[in-house]
């Protein structure tokens, strides 16, 4: 354990210096409780592994602490560790965030045996709501209702007959979830008998590789349910009280994309029910802190009255918990810090305020920036922050973890940042956080802003008319269509940007290094061949209309021809900024300013929230028989951990056939074969890590000659005629 910081270590508490609180946690997270230590004057400690050591929550601590290798069980899994770095940086208390030690009772117990205040509640609160089976069992009997089901013993899992009689009874369809976690890991829905052993199998491995825990809970499925939670609050002096719902329907995957408060389906005698229902599951299980009551809820406008049941408790702060800090007013000023009370009620304050002062105004909307492809099923994407703007303004907060330079690995969940927006109603909260989104850049790793706003902008969201199932239902409506997924005039600028890496710099230029495309018999174009991640390549015809306009030495526009996979040719200027993190297009009588990075041949492009990244493909290809849209490569469809390989080579396949499972994030992803054929060659084994596109293995479809083993290097290598888009100095030297 290495410790690092502007003070000298020392165990225990230092005399003549502010409290000291560390955070177990890192990301957006970290950073954001290290904002509120900062404004009450106390010392914040980070503790990291060995892939965060230049991390921002690192670098904004006033401590530091290294616990150990790259490997989450030696990092933010590490308790005792964790609690040796508490203790060595002079720390009395222990912020947990959320995810990782959060809901971890035993963690709670090795900090108080170590005389450490844990930031939360008490150990047998988590053990009571943590377990999903015991908790149910707790709110029944505190009259809280909750949805037909059933669940397994923990560590005698029922076999097929008994799980399927105990279906058969509950009624399909069916939600299975693992009984000691959360977060979407592990669910699946089975709608019929034929579905019920192999999605349970499947719910017990994902559980067991994210919690430890294969038991399993299983309930009735609702249809076109709204995920709607209460914030509660509880001090050590017997004061329970809540902070009003935020709806949280908005989800993919089962977790959360959006979220809001308060939620446009609930009026001030449902908010008062569930507001009940949530203290009295809080008081249930002996609460301390600040938690959050979940709630499946049916019907809504135009059908039944609203009915709700308990589905879980978080005995921890949540990741949507700044809708509620911004929503909520107390004596009618507007804004709480929900962490700064659970660091009072820790140190054994009471609540500042009753039920009474409580009360919602205006709406506040949060959206989660993931690191995800909507286009590829909200696959997990990656790589490294090449350009990071993001945004700020009246009513406009960001909770981030982010800054240039930083990697986004398989290794950690997807989520990077918040946008959160607050207005006086909710029409004009859903524009503003559109409007912010609008407004970040993240170049270098694929999100999910443009998705986020087209979502907000769908009539069904505008309306309030949400459920859990809405994003998957209008998902075909807001990803474009593969031939638009990157649009014409991007394919040109990226063509533009290439073609301003060949102009040389200077007024004393030589003329002859001008790719004007001059040749003996008339001007030439010169093609760039782009391809887009997952994408065939497109190309691109440009050449130069003459001199440069004015300024364009120091760096004005240049003035070209463009033409995209042979259309029309129309008439373009560009130019790059100073910095290179510029290029302004005008094509088409219309003038974009995107964002811009490049890095190791590939170039990122973005613009209001949308981002595209592009590298040179061969300028000539093998040809392809018959087969060609079948056959050839499969390729990882996300970064990630090989996690099976139940084929061989020389095995004969079915087309959907599994070939090579793939895992990120504790989500498992079946890559299958697109054909009937035989595997010709397995590029991977289990334990592996791939890169999105690594060459996974190659299918010869039945009945035809088996192909060569795919070359490593996948769709981004260069074309060896043509120059990669220009690099940072230091990546030339």
């Amino acid at each position: 354990m290495t410790t690092t910081g502007p003070r000298e270590q020392a165990p225990g508490c230092r005399t003549g210096e502010p409290p000291a609180v560390l955070v177990a946690n890192r990301g957006e997270i970290a950073v954001r409780i290290m904002r509120t230590l900062r404004r009450l004057g106390m010392r914040s400690v980070a503790v990291h592994g060995d892939g965060d050591a230049g991390a921002r929550h690192v670098r904004e601590a006033d401590t530091a602490v290294r616990l150990g290798g790259a490997a989450l069980a030696d990092s933010y899994l590490n308790g005792p560790a964790i609690v040796g770095a508490a203790r060595a940086a002079g720390a009395s208390m222990v912020h947990p965030g959320y995810g990782f030690l959060s809901e971890n009772a035993g963690f709670a117990r090795e900090c108080a045996a170590a005389g450490l205040v844990f930031v939360g509640p008490p150990p047998e609160a988590i053990e009571a709501m943590g377990d999903k089976i015991r908790a149910k069992a707790a709110v029944a009997a505190a009259g809280v209702p909750l949805l037909p089901g059933f669940a397994e013993e923990p560590g005698a899992p029922l076999d097929d007959a008994a799980l399927a009689a105990a279906a058969g009874k509950a009624g399909y369809p069916l939600l299975i979830k693992p009984s000691a976690g959360g977060g979407g890991k592990g669910m699946r829905l089975v709608r019929s008998p034929e579905e019920l052993a192999g999605a349970a199998a499947a719910a017990r491995r994902e559980a067991r590789a994210a919690f430890g825990d294969a038991t399993l809970l299983v309930e009735r499925y609702v249809e076109r349910p709204r995920h709607i939670e209460v914030q509660v609050l509880a001090d050590g002096h017997g004061t329970v009280l809540h902070l009003g719902e935020r709806e949280c329907s908005l989800q993919r995957r089962h977790q959360k994309i959006v979220e809001e408060a308060p939620s446009p389906l609930v009026d001030p005698a449902l908010r008062a029910a569930m507001g009940e229902a949530a203290v009295a599951a809080a008081k249930a299980c002996g609460y301390v802190g600040a938690g959050t009551v979940e709630f499946i809820v049916q019907g809504g406008p135009g059908g039944s009255a609203p009915e709700y049941a308990f589905l879980e408790m978080n005995t921890r702060l949540q990741v949507e918990h700044p809708v509620t800090e911004e929503a909520v007013a107390i004596r009618g000023r507007r804004g709480i810090d929900l962490v700064e009370l659970q660091l009072r009620v820790a140190q054994g304050e009471p609540l500042p305020f009753g039920q009474a002062d409580v009360e919602l105004t205006g709406h506040a909307v949060e959206c989660r920036v993931y690191a995800e492809d909507p286009a590829r099923d909200f696959l997990p994407t990656g790589g490294t922050v090449l350009r990071l703007d993001e945004p700020a303004g009246e009513h406009v907060r960001v909770d981030s973890g982010l800054d240039e330079g930083t990697e986004v690995t398989s290794a950690y969940d997807p989520m990077l940042a918040k946008v959160v927006a607050w207005a006086p109603d909710r029409a004009s909260a859903l524009h503003r956080a559109s409007a912010a989104l609008s407004g970040y850049t993240l170049l270098g790793c694929g999100t999910n802003v443009a998705f986020l706003r087209r979502l907000l902008a769908h009539p069904a969201v505008a309306a309030g008319d949400l459920s859990t199932d809405l994003t998957e239902q209008v998902r075909p409506e807001l990803v474009p269509s593969p031939e638009r997924a990157v649009p014409e005039e991007v394919y040109a600028a990226a063509a533009l940007d290439h073609q301003l890496g060949l102009e040389p710099e200077g007024a004393g230029a030589d003329p002859f290094e001008v790719p004007s495309g001059w040749r003996v018999g008339g001007r030439e174009w010169t093609t760039w061949r782009l391809r887009a991640p997952g994408r065939d390549p497109v190309a691109v015809d440009v050449h130069r209309l003459g001199p440069a306009e004015p300024g364009a030495a120091a760096g004005g526009a240049r003035r070209y021809r463009v033409r995209v996979e042979g259309a029309e040719p129309a008439e373009a200027s560009a130019a790059r900024s100073a910095d290179g993190r510029t290029l302004t297009v005008a094509l088409a009588g219309r003038t974009e300013r995107y964002a811009r990075a490049a890095r190791g041949g590939e170039l990122w492009l973005g613009l209001a929230g949308a981002a595209w990244s592009f590298s040179d493909a061969p300028s000539v290809a093998p040809m392809r028989g018959p087969a060609a849209a079948d056959d050839g490569p499969l390729r990882s469809p996300m970064p990630g951990t090989v996690l099976a390989v139940p084929v061989a080579v020389g095995d004969e396949v079915r087309a959907g056939a599994p070939v090579v499972v793939v895992e990120a994030m504790k989500m498992e992803h079946s890559v299958a074969s697109p054909v009937d054929g035989t595997v010709a060659h397995l590029a991977v084994r289990p334990g592996d890590a791939v890169a999105m596109d690594a060459v996974l293995a190659t299918i010869a479809p039945a009945g035809a000659d088996t192909p060569a083993p795919a070359p490593p290097g996948g769709a981004g290598s260069a074309a060896p005629d043509q120059p990669a888009p220009d690099e940072p100095a230091e990546e030339q030297e």
